[in-house]
């Protein structure tokens, strides 16, 4: 299934790096571009689009200015990558439901690491409602702790911690070791409940219950985010689940 994608972006440079990464991606077509968002709405208003590249800082009405105020046409709201030479606004684009937030300059594999995102929440989007399955997916698992194997409730596990040729599984009420690796204990949790924040950190995203600068908050612990997992994890947090303001 092609996805329609709209280029918005004041800079013809950056138009034309964009514009040549769509045309490498043979599930994307370039329906338009538009050098402010004022153009690009009125070109929303009579295109049906999938996927909307934007930037942020351009004349008269920047980017996120232009997402508050509703301006991507009738219909349900295409699904938005930011495009911005400007890190600091990842938090405000995050609390506008955006797909992915990339920082120029915007190397190709990144570029397709977000699209294939949107690609994933518009088939997500397209597929008809069924039946629900009776058959739920498991809450639990078990890890061989020395000579016992213990089980794992996902929704007690609060973080996984590396140390060294281990691992540590904080849970709500207790704590054990397990000779495993981060990436292997990781490969075991649901994917849409927990996520690497760090090279020695693996979060229950349900437990998180502040967030500090680089820091989340989970019961009594404090969690590092690194600069490398820092935009992923913030995404993957705060997806739908900010109280916009009116």
């Amino acid at each position: 299934m092609l996805l329609k994608a709209i280029i918005v972006d004041d800079e013809p440079v950056a138009r034309k790096v964009l514009r040549e990464y769509i045309e490498d991606i043979d599930y994307l077509e370039l329906a338009g571009m538009a050098e402010n968002p004022l153009k690009a709405d009125a070109f929303l208003a009579g295109n049906k689009i999938d996927l909307l590249f934007l930037d942020i800082n351009m004349p008269k009405l920047n980017g996120l200015d232009f997402l508050r105020a509703g301006g991507t046409g009738e219909g349900p709201r295409p699904l938005v990558i930011i495009t911005t030479a400007y890190a600091e606004y990842a938090l405000d684009g995050f609390e506008l439901d955006v797909i992915d937030y990339l920082v120029k300059p915007i190397p190709f594999e990144r570029f397709l690491k977000a699209c294939n995102k949107a690609r994933v929440k518009h088939a997500e989007r397209s597929r008809p409602e069924g039946p629900v399955d009776a058959n739920r997916p498991a809450d639990h698992f078990f890890v061989k702790c020395g000579d016992s194997l213990e089980k794992i409730v996902y929704s007690e596990l609060i973080y996984v911690e590396a140390m060294m040729n281990y691992v540590v599984l904080h849970t709500s009420s207790r704590k054990l070791i397990a000779y495993l690796t981060l990436k292997g204990i990781l490969s075991q949790l649901p994917g849409q409940q927990f996520i690497q924040v760090h090279k020695s950190f693996v979060v229950n995203r349900e437990m998180v219950s502040t967030i500090r600068g680089n820091t989340l908050v989970l019961g009594a612990a404090t969690i590092p985010v690194s600069q490398h997992y820092y935009e992923g994890a913030m995404q993957e947090i705060l997806r739908d689940r900010i109280v916009k303001r009116n």
